[in-house]
């Protein structure tokens, strides 16, 4: 199942052009934090959580709190959990560059 329909599923959102989207920037905000050049298997569930919270947030853009009918909503960032996740996989930086292991490749017999 891909991402894409992960996301479908989890949100009821049909529109597979605005979820690959929001995919697509959880992704460059995932790589850009981590300081990594491309998603390592932990970091895939952290790219769908902040896809969902970018959908959900949709119209509320810019806003730290809201009041409606008597309720009152805060909005955070991103929840703690998320990053905890991107925390783990964080390559530290020296001399301005990011030391990432090469990916190995699959050698079949």
């Amino acid at each position: 199942m891909t991402d894409v329909e992960r996301l479908k599923k989890l949100t009821g959102e049909s529109d597979e052009e605005l979820l690959s989207l929001l995919l697509e920037e959880a992704e460059a905000f995932v790589l850009s934090y981590t300081n990594r050049t491309r998603i390592v298997g932990g970091l895939e569930k952290a790219v769908r959580d902040l896809a969902v919270i970018a959908l959900n947030r949709r119209g509320t853009e810019g806003e730290s709190g809201r009041s409606e009918a008597g309720e009152s909503y805060t909005f955070d960032n991103a929840p703690k959990h998320v990053y905890d996740i991107l925390k783990q996989y964080r390559l530290a930086r020296c001399g301005g560059h990011a030391h990432e292991a090469k990916q190995s490749k699959d050698i079949s017999s």
